[in-house]
């Protein structure tokens, strides 16, 4: 551009440069385009959002319970464990009792030994259950509707100091609680993390839990759900308040909606699976044997003796509820299995459910728990503060139900 040009010829170049060379032309919004920006509005958003999270729910607990039922249950209880039991020496030991458990056991989960149950849980329950996880929050994320989800439930979990990308494994708990706890990992402040592996293992059941319940008790399912989600939110909100600390404001990038490819969807999933076998698998394996080794000792034997004046008091339930809160330690589906025999009343059977849901996480996830908590926070502090916090919740909270089944007349 000449330099002896004054300044309103000068635009007036730019202006027969631009019409010269810049075609202008209406476009207008695809479909993709036009389902984006609904996908955030709320009156569309919310509705659907319902439907995808439950969709993913279904196939999530579809793709687990086909691989655990149909395949591993069989391989497990009909060919692994009794292989085991008549080749593993040194029966009636410590050593056989940590790694093979129970020899009389006909039920690789009930057997208790980390070579059957542990494996059992790591591979047979756990490895379907993260493979459906995986597979659902890659192609969530490829086909650039996670962010939009998590934009829509944002202004909810801030009510409690979280974000809107807690939903993720909020909704993938129901499934199992061992990607549920993983997937934490995905949120941006140590407390948010904290917060949300504590909520999970506390208020969130299982999909093995609820469907066992669903199929013993369901009549108060739904009941024991609300109350859980109620609690979830509400214990949410005191943390917030007491945990140091401050709630990041979610800033996140909005991808144009796509059609998720083979390609990426593979790569992703491989890789995330790879990370779970090299680091997961023995964290479940050892979470297993370090509560033979509690039950060696004396110490489970022990906490079922001391808290029974506390269960019978407190809570209102038999002391026969006791080895059904043992047996949650390995499987909360199993130890709801074993209140059936107990003879409850409608109102101990729920008692006794909510107590099981909010005492302690089962052994894969309390694995899961300590090597999550030991990148971020230290594994002491990661076990006293979500202990603490379990202890407290379950006196306030299962003690709140119970007045309330006495102000009612049911208790």
């Amino acid at each position: 551009m000449s330099s002896g040009l004054g300044s309103a010829e000068r635009w007036e170049l730019v202006d027969q440069i631009v019409s010269n060379t810049v075609e202008y032309r209406e476009q207008r919004d695809s479909f993709t385009d036009i389902m984006g920006d609904l996908l955030v509005d709320p009156w569309f958003g919310i509705p659907f959002a319902v439907t995808v999270l439950y969709g993913a729910w279904a196939f999530f607990g579809a793709v687990a319970g086909f691989f655990t039922d149909g395949y591993f249950v069989p391989l497990f209880d009909e060919y692994w464990l009794p292989w085991l039991q008549s080749v593993f020496p040194w029966e009636g030991s410590w050593v056989y009792f940590i790694l093979i458990g129970d020899p009389a056991a006909q039920r690789a989960v009930v057997s208790w030994g980390m070579l059957t149950s542990g494996l059992f849980v790591a591979i047979g329950v756990v490895l379907p259950a993260i493979f459906a996880l995986y597979l659902v929050l890659v192609v969530l994320e490829d086909s650039g509707y996670m962010s939009r989800l998590a934009v829509l439930l944002d202004t909810v979990f801030e009510k409690i100091g979280l974000q809107g990308y807690s939903v993720i494994p909020m909704v993938l708990s129901f499934g199992c609680n061992v990607p549920g706890v993983a997937a934490t990992r995905n949120l941006e402040s140590k407390k948010q993390r904290f917060m949300m592996m504590t909520l999970l293992s506390v208020f969130i059941p299982c999909g093995a839990q609820l469907g066992i319940m669903l199929s013993l008790i369901p009549q108060y399912t739904g009941y024991i759900l609300l109350y859980l989600l109620i609690g979830f939110f509400t214990v949410g909100a005191v943390l917030d308040k007491l945990l140091p600390g401050k709630t990041p404001k979610l800033i996140t990038d909005v991808p144009p909606m796509r059609k998720p490819t083979i390609g990426n969807v593979s790569t992703k999933l491989w890789l995330r699976m790879r990370g779970f076998f090299v680091s997961a698998i023995p964290f479940v394996l050892l979470g297993v044997g370090l509560i033979n080794v509690l039950w060696m000792g004396g110490a489970i034997d022990w906490l079922s003796t001391t808290l029974e004046p506390l269960l019978t008091g407190w809570f209102g339930v038999p002391k026969e509820t006791v080895p059904g809160l043992v047996a949650g330690f390995i499987r909360k589906d199993l130890a709801v299995a074993q209140l059936t025999g107990v003879g409850l009343s409608p109102f101990q059977t729920v008692m006794s459910v909510v107590m099981i849901s909010i005492y302690f996480p089962c052994a894969a996830t309390f694995a899961m728990l300590i090597k999550e908590g030991k990148s971020s926070f230290g594994i002491v502090k990661t076990l006293v503060g979500a202990v603490a916090i379990l202890g407290v919740t379950l006196f306030l909270w299962g003690g709140l139900l119970r007045l309330i089944g006495m102000t009612m007349g049911v208790a």
